[in-house]
């Protein structure tokens, strides 16, 4: 962490530079104002156009609170990298405040960014592993480009699970050979869970006012419900995947990770969209998404969702706060009818059969494009296996190894597969909603971070919720729905693809009548 350490320090030299005396005999600088806590979308923003300067003074809060508790204080590890050229984005976009024309729904808004999404800048992409140190993408990812255009300022990539999780079967969340160890704000000896493990707690943090994760079967919304924010898991074909290190082209989607849902949506609605080089996305080009912020709509009264009580009674503590939020519910006038949602007992398989597939398909398409480095998932098997103290010191990489012994996309074991996940997934979720005209299906996102546990690996309990939306390819948002022993635990709602505006609707109104998050335990900064 090194680098992280020093870019952080030459960011705070700049502040004190900027507010040193002797700028002129007869006007002083003037001070900005404090950065409050955990401010919103809308919050930050009001501080642009009322201040000028505020942007870079922005920009060098979360520089520091990124030094005092990611780098030193508890030592979360969440940040992998800062971005050397944030300041300069920031004072770019400085002159540029007081609501003048040129302002993007992120203008000035700090954004982090999962180490799997393609910045051609002086940020490496890594998936947190050392193979990829000495390469560096061609060009920016697709939803990167929209940042850059939203006004946004890319303050740095987040740790993750290294390869997204995707390497070995006992793997350990927010763990990679290039980041270590990310920890859960609310406990430092506790997981932050998925993939998204450092955008997760980024944002739960206050590192920054959004981030950007990436899911496959629960990497958003995993680290999100135990961290206490929101995710949104997308629709697959909402956001495009382009320049982002894949797993699944069946299951794969980047999405928002926010402390409210109202951020959630205004980012979503910037990453959204067409992308010529990403097929999935197709359905959008002549029906480009909404503005999701116009489903922010407090009122809920006679919406109606399905409760899946088949994933409830793994822990009696988050069975009280999921009754708890189903009554709130009913206070705000939703409809609660008990469904079921038939799957079959091998979708796990099937779907892991599918992922091995699409990985070595995916993985090797990737690298072949970028200029050095590995260009297959051969090469990295051998990268592991030559710098296996610092790359495999607590788990191996055995699913590495499955994926390079599959075939093509021909093979009719993968087609067999592949027909038994999606089209089965999407058919159980939307008989269950219509089974009852349902506008969503709610249920607990899982249970309390477990604790880390470097030889034997996760071993969280519930969150099976997590995989039929992600197998469907269907949108799934998860909110705080409160505290269990001092944890946080989230709120489900799922609906069928392209639903991500009802959805939105739902966990607004829950949020606004709930207000369940509480932030971790740490100084306000």
């Amino acid at each position: 962490m090194n680098r992280l350490s020093r870019a952080a320090l030459n960011c705070l030299s700049v502040l004190v530079a900027a507010t040193a005396p002797g700028m002129g005999l007869t006007q002083q600088p003037v001070a900005p104002p404090a950065v409050p806590a955990e401010p919103s979308i809308v919050q930050l923003q009001q501080l642009f156009v009322d201040h000028a300067g505020i942007v870079g003074a922005v920009e060098r809060h979360y520089v520091q609170r990124i030094n005092d508790f990611d780098v030193k204080g508890p030592a979360l590890h969440a940040v992998i990298e800062l971005n050397p050229d944030a300041g300069a984005i920031a004072a770019a976009l400085d002159p540029r405040g007081g609501g003048g024309a040129g302002r993007g729904p992120l203008f000035g808004v700090p954004v982090l960014i999962k180490d799997n999404i393609d910045t051609a800048d002086r940020m490496l992409t890594t998936a947190g592993s050392l193979a990829l140190v000495k390469s560096r993408p061609p060009q920016d990812a697709f939803i990167v480009g929209r940042l850059r255009r939203a006004g946004a300022v890319l303050l740095g990539k987040t740790n993750l699970s290294e390869w997204a999780n995707f390497r070995s079967t006992r793997s350990v969340s927010g763990w990679s050979g290039r980041g270590g160890q990310t920890r859960n704000p609310y406990d430092t000896t506790r997981s932050p869970c998925g993939s998204s493990s450092g955008s997760g707690v980024a944002v739960a943090a206050d590192f920054a006012a959004v981030a950007v994760g990436t899911e496959t079967d629960g990497s958003i919304v995993c680290p999100s419900s135990v961290n206490g924010i929101v995710g949104i898991k997308p629709t697959v074909g909402l956001v495009s995947r382009s320049g982002i290190i894949p797993i699944s082209a069946s299951q794969d989607t980047a999405g928002p990770m926010a402390r409210s849902v109202a951020d959630a949506a205004t980012l979503l609605t910037v990453l959204a969209g067409y992308d010529p080089q990403d097929p999935a996305t197709a359905p959008l080009k002549g029906h480009p998404p909404p503005d999701y912020r116009k489903f922010l709509n407090p009122d809920i009264k006679g919406m109606r969702v399905g409760v899946l009580r088949q994933y409830m009674g793994f822990h009696e503590g988050v069975d009280a706060v999921f009754d708890r939020a189903l009554q709130t519910l009913r206070a705000r006038g939703v409809m609660i009818v008990d469904v079921d949602m038939n799957l079959p007992k091998t979708l796990g398989d099937d779907e892991n059969t599918v992922l091995q597939y699409e990985f070595k398909d995916g993985v090797n398409r990737y690298l072949a494009r970028r200029p050095s480095g590995p260009h297959s998932l051969a090469d990295l098997i051998a990268f592991n296996q030559a710098h296996a103290a610092r790359e495999m010191p607590w788990f191996q990489q055995e699913i590495f190894v499955a994926s390079q012994a599959r075939g093509p996309l021909t093979d009719a074991t993968y087609l067999k597969a592949r027909q038994n996940t999606r089209d089965v997934a999407a058919r159980a979720i939307d008989a269950a909603l219509k089974s009852h005209a349902l506008d969503a299906l709610v249920a607990p996102t899982m249970g309390p971070a477990s604790v880390i546990d470097l030889v034997d690996g996760d071993h969280f309990i519930g969150g099976d919720i997590a995989t039929p939306p992600a197998v469907a390819g269907y949108p799934h948002i998860t909110v705080p729905m409160g505290l269990v022993h001092g944890l946080p635990v989230g709120l489900s709602f799922v609906g069928t693809a392209f639903s991500e505006g009802t959805l939105i609707h739902l966990a607004y109104g829950f949020e606004q009548a709930a207000h369940a998050r509480r932030p971790p335990p740490l100084p306000p900064g």
